[in-house]
């Protein structure tokens, strides 16, 4: 963002003055001191969007993809680990998380998103002390400001179908309500490899949410509202079907997810101190699993309850402000994995202290600390440290460190590999923790520096950031042995660096480039050898170009991924390995979009996925023999759908 200045003379008559501006789809909060990438309901329009996980097709931060080859899971990464080091709130309360893990980005519906917040690093303490890689903060649509009727339509060439409808209304002078509501389905039993398998899961989707939100216009606001989630997915052998489920008759994979949620916010802000408010969060859930994979059991529940307190004023003066609060945070897990139970209750519960320190517009400090209390682990302390400095106009640099802390729900973090026939260890397992292990520890400490230019007359921009993750304790999960799934506490080293270096411009009128360059160098300690991370690609490479003339949009995406090390299958027989490294790949995705009728926002949009064709031709090892102690799965480096073409409509009344 550049800075106006506006000198007005009072001998000088105008007759009008008009100022006009855009907005980028996607920037960067150049105020907050943690480096923020806010991606706007325009951004998100560039793809499909069928769910949280196609948000990010165009951002060069975040890598998603298929964790296994049967039950549909997608998995992101943030500096190079995995998407359950980056916290994912929903309107800064907790989002899905443990058993919801796996499928959590495809329980949020696209459009119901009005923008995301990503930040990389550790962030602030006042949203808890679990974020490790970073922060994925999805706003979604609020009743008291999105339209009163909003429709999307999607369908695809392999026959899924997506359709999602938003509703707002005012009722009375002080309420608002809304109801959303998301329908995927997917029944086509798609093998282009040829393997026998179905590449993804058949199934349906459906979730409802209706909230309703309330200002008294005196500093009183209120939110309360109720979601409904039902999944169910079958995958497997193409001929599966649920006569065959649990027998070695056909190799098959049911999942079946039923989430209930409550949440309220309740928030008052002194009407002569605007400074100074008071705000509580409360959320609420149960979530039931069961999932078959060929003849494995995995049935869980969850019940979950948080609670957030937040305190904010000012110290002297509005150079100084602190948050300060309570929080709470309650599980219980009953899980059975293979006929053996693996139950826990799990409680945390603590206070916060943030100071910000804002001098100028140059310069922000914020420190936090918070203390929390969990029954399992006992005392934790988080501190963190983020600062903002401009030391000259239009340079911004961001430095940051702090701690983070996480339980690890084994199992439902690692669907993905269940579907194999590996023999599952748990080693050395001690009473009294989650599954026996200690709790995963991290510091993380990054930099960045983010320069405006300009460049043809116009408007450009070059971020560098780079962030060292290093694990005080982690919850390995060891594949080196072809025949087992090893968890353990890490014995050793276990680090993270990521480089990402990225360049905006804008070379003529209505035309935006994104170029990115991304270097992951992840290695943890396995057994006794320090090794790179499977399947993590260590050169990434990203293109988008965009471009909009009069009602119609055009969206080009390229990504290219280098070669990923696979674990070892040096013990299998021949036919039944995988070479040590995958090759590098280039996937590319495009989409058009044409306004028709600009009054009631009614859009077309057409598009296309994986335009090169290129496939991971082999995904499964010895999915000619399912039952047998070869079968994985799990090895999945690169896409696993042929070219894909799509169409869907956009509408909206305001």
């Amino acid at each position: 963002m550049n800075d106006i200045q506006i000198i007005l003379g009072s001998n000088n008559m105008l007759n009008a003055v008009q100022v006009t501006a855009t907005t980028r789809s996607r920037y960067i909060n150049k105020f907050n001191p943690v480096r923020t990438e806010i991606l706007t309901s325009k951004e998100l329009m560039k793809a499909a969007c069928c769910n949280l996980s196609e948000s990010f097709e165009t951002n060069p931060s975040v890598d998603v993809s298929y964790s296994d080859a049967v039950s549909g899971s997608k998995q992101i990464q943030l500096l190079g680990l995995a998407g359950i080091y980056s916290q994912l709130t929903v309107e800064n309360m907790p989002g899905p998380r443990g058993l919801a893990t796996a499928y959590g980005l495809l329980f949020i519906p696209g459009p119901w998103i009005e923008n995301i917040q990503l930040s990389k690093g550790t962030g602030s303490v006042v949203n808890g002390f679990e974020s490790i890689a970073g922060q994925i903060n999805i706003e979604l649509k609020k009743p008291h400001n999105s339209e009163h009727l909003y429709a999307n339509g999607y369908v695809n060439s392999q026959g899924k179908t997506d359709l999602n409808l938003t509703m707002a209304k005012q009722v009375g002078a002080r309420w608002h309500t809304g109801l959303l509501i998301h329908n995927a389905s997917f029944y086509n039993q798609m093998d282009f490899n040829k393997d026998g398998f179905r590449d993804q899961p058949n199934g349906n989707l459906f979730t409802l949410m209706n909230r309703w939100y309330y200002e008294n216009h005196q500093g009183l606001e209120a939110q309360i509202g109720v979601k409904y989630l039902s999944d169910r997915k079958t995958g497997g052998a193409t001929g599966f079907n649920a006569k065959d489920k649990l027998t070695t008759e056909r190799y098959g994979v049911v999942i079946e997810n039923d989430r209930y949620e409550i949440f309220g916010k309740l928030g008052y802000v002194f009407p002569n101190k605007k400074y100074r408010s008071i705000g509580l969060q409360v959320s609420a859930f149960e979530h039931n699993q069961d999932a078959y994979f060929g003849i494995t059991p995995y049935i869980a529940k969850q019940y979950n309850f948080y609670s957030n307190l937040i305190y904010q004023d000012i110290l002297f003066n509005s150079k100084h402000v602190f948050k300060t609060g309570l929080s709470l945070t309650s599980d219980e897990y009953k899980e059975r994995f293979r006929l053996q139970p693996f139950n826990r209750n799990e409680t945390a519960a603590g206070g916060f202290f943030e100071y910000a320190f804002t001098p100028n517009e140059k310069f922000t400090l914020v420190a936090g600390l918070r203390a929390d209390k969990n029954n399992l682990y006992g005392w934790a302390v988080t501190p963190r440290l983020n600062v903002r400095f401009e030391p000259i106009t239009g340079t911004t640099i961001r430095i940051s460190g702090g701690r983070g802390q996480r339980t690890a729900n084994i199992f439902a973090e690692n669907m993905a590999t269940l579907a194999s026939s590996r023999i599952i260890e748990i080693v050395a397992p001690e009473n009294g923790k989650a599954y026996g292990l200690d709790a995963e520890v991290s510091w993380n400490k990054g930099i960045s520096i983010d320069q405006q230019l300009k460049l043809f007359g116009r408007t450009a921009s070059v971020g560098i950031d780079f962030y060292r993750n290093d694990f005080v304790n982690q919850v390995v999960v060891d594949m080196e042995d072809a025949r087992k799934l090893r968890f353990y506490n890490l014995d050793g080293k276990s680090y993270s660096n990521s480089l990402q270096v990225e360049f905006n411009m804008s070379p003529i009128k209505n035309l935006e480039t994104r170029w990115a360059y991304r270097w992951f160098d992840v290695k943890t300690t396995y057994g006794n050898s320090l090794l790179q991370k499977p399947l993590t690609a260590v050169h990434r490479a990203f293109v988008n170009v965009g471009y909009e003339y009069k009602s119609w949009k055009f969206d080009y995406t390229v990504n290219f991924t280098g070669s990923k090390r696979l674990p070892s299958t040096e013990s299998n027989p021949e036919m039944y390995r995988f070479r040590d490294e995958s090759p590098s790949y280039v996937t590319m995705n495009a989409q058009v979009s044409k306004m028709i009728i600009p009054k009631y926002g009614f859009e077309i949009y057409v598009g296309g996925e994986n335009l090169g064709n290129f496939l991971q031709r082999r995904a499964i090892i010895a999915a000619d023999q399912p039952f047998s102690e070869y079968f994985d799965a799990s090895m999945i480096w690169g896409p696993l759908q042929e070219r894909m073409f799509y169409a869907g409509f956009r509408f909206k009344l305001n």
